[in-house]
This record gives C-alpha cells, structure tokens and sequence, in this order.
C-alpha cells in the first residue's frame, strides 16, 4: 500500500442513454487540486472515458417500460430502447485499483438515481483490494449518509462540496489526527455514526483551479478537438420547488467565481488542449449582466482566431436575457440557446414557486433568430398534481415555436422543497433508481 496514493473514482453508469459531454469528471478533477497541494500522488479513474457500453437486463423496477422501450426505437434520437451499463466493468475498476494500490480511494456519488452503480463500485474495489479505505461524496451521500454508510465497504461519507474536507480527511488518515475535526465528514462509531453538517465553501477567491491534467480529453472529444466544462458559480438564487440546488433547498448559497480565475483556469486548458467546445455547466450563467458580459468579452478576445463553439447546457433564466448578451453570446461563440421555461400553466409554476417567464421566453426566442442561435426549451412533465393535459398543452406551445422540446420528466430531487413534499404524503418510489 502507497500511504502518498490517492484514486479518484467516476463510476460507470446504467442507464438507456449517455451524453459523454456532460460527464467530465470536472468535480474529481477540483478535489485532485486539494488533495496535490497537501502533498499527495493523485489520479482520477474514470470509468466513462471509454466507448466501452454492454447491454443488460431491465432492472425489475423498469419492466414496466417494457411494452413502450422493448422494441428498437427508429425515431431520429433513438434513445430508448436498450439498457446499457456504460463504462469499465466494476471487475476492471477493482483490478486498477489493486494495481496502484492507493491508500485511499474517492468515489462521486453525483445523483441519486445512480446510487446503486456507486455502491457496487466500492463493493468491488473492496473486494479484489481490501487494504484502502473508501470514501463517498456527492450529492447522494450528503443527503443519505446513514443509509451509504450501512454499505460495510464504505469507510466514510463526505457531505456538501469535497475540495476542502477530502484533502483534509487524506492528511488526517495519513497521521492519525482526529477525523471529527473533518468538515463534512460521517463515519460509523460502535453501534451508531457519527454524522457532522454538510461544508460549503464560502470564499471562492481562494478556490484552487482544478487538475484538469488529469482529466482524459482524449476521450472528450468533438470533430477531433477537446471538449472542457467550466463551472462558474455555484447554488442558485431561485426558489423552485423542485431544484436541490436552490436557495429554498439545503445546498449551499449562489456563489460566482472571479473573472480573472475562470479565464486562468481556460487559458491553461488552451495552453494544453486544442479547445473546440465549452460546456458552461452553471444554473446562472447570465443572471448578473454585468458580470456576464465583463467574462465573455473576455472569452470572445481570448478564441478571436479560434472557431470555439460554447454552451451553457443547464438552461438559461429568460428574464435574465436580453439584446446585448444574445449578440455577445453569437459574437463569442454560442450556436445555441438552452432555455428554461418549467411550464406555462401558471398553477403548476405555484406549485414550483417559479415565476411566469412566458413573455421573456418569447422575448429570448425572438433574439436567438434575430442573431441565428438554435433553441432547446426545457419544460418538467409529471410533477406532483401535474396532469398530462397540462403537459400536453406545454409541448404544443413549444410545437409552435421556433425551438426543439426538451422534456426534463419529474423526479424528486433529495434536498428540494418537492422531496420532502413526497416523503410526508408517501409519494416516494420503492427504488431510488
């Protein structure tokens, strides 16, 4: 065992579909920087940085789909028809891992939904290598420590954002200090667990740049150039119900990062990669105007000879929109607009505890033409009390719009105002899956 060899693990994924673009290891690669400056050896294992997929069995769960997805889908995304596990095996996980024999590996534990994929990850890099002590962080894990840690392959849990508390939990392990002093941490004790406050960081000015050295841009590529991701902020301002990052949800507070660190942080990855798309993987990316056209300035300056298209995948607040950052956005390299609109029934956005964006949603689709942008709309069917009518007329709306649909279906997001909606009137699912 390497006492200075830290891993860092993305689990494969199981699931009809994978958009590799959005599965950098981006959140890995921030912690690695951490966890380098107290002086240890680190990598990231990412089991999604491969073409490998193999198709398997609908989960009990999932059989009711069957009827619907059993059958190859001929449609033009073709989305729905097999269930793949995407990624390295988890018997090729555990024997890297034993290869390197690190003292201590991390795994992401990002969405609920895949909780199970994470688990069996750690199960088995117990199994072909007992000697390390395993870590789960993540979304997951700071909502659900107790049910994580009754796995008996997890050592500890990791609650809220892990730069900070894993390079502290590595260095605590090392010289046998007092794990409790860990922000964040969870561990069993005797015959109960020991279970501190999630951590949040609140001084971004000191946030280091993350490892992207690390991270396999070989395998994140686009027409034969390196796709990187950007987050630059964190938490949300909003209030919607259904959000586990909002501000009506136990996340951590809206938070922006400075210019000059989001700028240093892509020219390194320019000096490294030939860049040719940049997924801005932020809830707000436009929210402060200012900020946002001080940036992309910035960033339009910085590709002026380089044909970069950048996008902002999660959505776009509609009435933070307006002429002058479509026209910087065109001019900076967008192709397109990702749009949130939630619905238009003004009693489900009630519900949501969203505001009607119907006129400035218009208002944005009329300048995503003027300046030749596509549209991708996203609007949540099958939320709590949502009828199908309701959602029916949503995507007729759309259907008469100059955008594509994007159909985001209702789960309850652990953390948000709307799961613990579910929990008290028993409307949770038997699975997490």
């Amino acid at each position: 065992m390497n006492r200075s060899k830290v891993i860092l693990v993305q689990p494969p994924i199981e699931d009809f579909y994978l958009t590799k673009k959005r599965t950098i290891p981006y959140g890995l690669a921030s912690i690695a920087a951490y966890i380098r400056e107290k002086g240890f050896s680190v990598e990231i294992l990412d089991s999604l940085a491969t073409g490998k997929s193999k198709i398997i069995e609908y989960p009990d769960e999932f059989s009711f789909l069957l009827p619907f997805y059993g059958k190859k889908d001929v449609t033009a995304f073709s989305l729905f028809h097999e269930y793949k596990h995407f990624g390295y095996s988890y018997e090729h996980i555990g024997k890297k891992i034993r290869a390197k024999e690190p003292f201590i590996v991390g795994i992401s534990s990002l969405f609920t939904p895949y909780e199970n994929a994470a688990l069996k990850t750690a199960k088995t890099i117990k199994k072909f290598y007992p000697h390390c002590k395993i870590v789960l962080g993540g979304h997951h894990p700071t909502f659900f420590p107790e049910k994580v840690l009754t796995c008996p392959e997890v050592d500890f849990v990791l609650r809220g954002e892990g730069e900070k508390s894993m390079a502290l939990l590595c260095d605590a392990l090392k010289k046998g200090t007092d794990l409790k002093q860990i922000p964040g941490i969870a561990f069993k004790e005797k015959n109960s667990f020991y279970i501190s406050d999630p951590t949040w960081i609140k001084d971004f000015n000191r946030l280091s740049l993350p490892a992207s050295d690390l991270i396999n841009y070989n395998f994140y590529q686009r027409k034969n150039k390196s796709s990187i991701m950007v987050v630059s902020s964190r938490g949300c301002p909003m209030q919607c119900s259904y959000c586990s990052v909002s501000a009506s949800s136990s996340h951590g507070p809206f938070r922006q990062r400075k210019i000059k660190d989001i700028i240093m942080e892509i020219k390194r990855q320019a000096e490294i990669h030939n860049i040719g798309f940049i997924d801005f993987e932020d809830e707000n990316l436009c929210l402060n105007k200012q900020w946002f056209l001080k940036l992309f300035l910035k960033i339009k300056k910085l590709f002026a000879d380089k044909n970069v298209e950048l996008r902002a995948m999660n959505g776009l607040y509609p009435p933070a929109i307006d002429e002058d950052i479509v026209s910087l956005m065109k001019a900076s390299g967008f192709k397109a607009l990702n749009l949130s609109l939630g619905s238009t029934s003004k009693n489900q956005l009630k519900k949501f505890k969203r505001h009607d964006v119907t006129a400035s949603f218009e208002h944005a689709l009329f300048l995503a033409e003027k300046y030749d942008l596509d549209c991708v709309s996203y609007i949540i069917a099958a939320a709590p009390g949502q009828t199908a009518q309701s959602s029916l007329e949503d995507l007729l709306y759309l259907a008469q719009k100059r955008t594509l649909a994007g159909l985001s279906i209702y789960y309850p997001a652990p953390g948000s105002l709307d799961y613990q909606f579910c929990e008290t009137n028993h409307m949770l699912p038997d699975h997490f899956s």
